[in-house]
């Protein structure tokens, strides 16, 4: 089994930044891919960025690739999604998840992003 525990949620003003951290622990050796969910109130869950161990490529979704970024370290199965210029709309629950490769097949508790006006 493979736990997430993800971190850095919390309220913050329009404007400000956020960075989520992500740690896998566990049967981590199957895990190629890192990513970020997030599911707002009313809304289903959506993408938001991953990260893929075999060539340390990464990937934001259109919609908040101009204001966060995605890293992570393979060494430590973390990881990381800093983002900027927050607003009310990316008030969500913000999920990690991994998996080895082409899915996502574990999932964390999940970490809420509050954005204030």
């Amino acid at each position: 089994q493979v736990q997430l525990v993800e971190s850095g949620g919390g309220l913050v003003q329009a404007g400000d930044s956020l960075k989520l951290s992500c740690a896998a622990d566990g049967r981590t050796f199957n895990i190629v891919v890192m990513g970020w969910f997030r599911q707002a109130p009313g809304k289903e869950r959506e993408f938001v960025g991953s990260v893929n161990w075999r060539d340390d490529s990464t990937y934001l979704s259109d919609s908040v690739k101009v204001r966060f970024s995605i890293s992570g370290d393979n060494a430590k199965n973390t990881v990381y999604l800093e983002m900027s210029k927050l607003e009310p709309e990316d008030t969500a629950d913000y999920y990690c998840a991994a998996g080895p490769g082409g899915r996502f097949t574990y999932w964390g508790q999940g970490t809420k992003v509050t954005v204030s006006s």
